[in-house]
């Protein structure tokens, strides 16, 4: 079952949105249209390490509307974080 944790519990910022599936499953979800950068996935990796520091051997994920740049997929797969694509929902309309 997945559920929604709060992320100032892991010092994160309180805009983000984290979900744990499994005791020590954690997943990051971005919600945007804009694509994910190397920026982007060095951030992502700082969350994670964050995460990591309280829960050590947490498994972290990102889940995203985004596309996501290739290069960062590489590294964010290098560093043992799993990027899960998920469909945006859209109006028709």
């Amino acid at each position: 079952m997945v559920r929604n944790i709060d992320p100032k519990r892991f010092g994160l910022h309180h805009t983000r949105q984290l979900e744990q599936s499994g005791e020590k499953q954690f997943t990051l979800v971005i919600n945007r249209k804009s694509r994910i950068i190397m920026k982007d996935g060095k951030n992502i990796l700082a969350k994670a390490d964050r995460i990591t520091e309280k829960i050590p051997g947490a498994v972290i994920g990102l889940r995203t509307t985004a596309p996501v740049c290739s290069k960062t997929q590489k590294l964010l797969a290098e560093n043992n974080v799993e990027v899960c694509p998920c469909s945006r929902s859209r109006n028709s309309g």
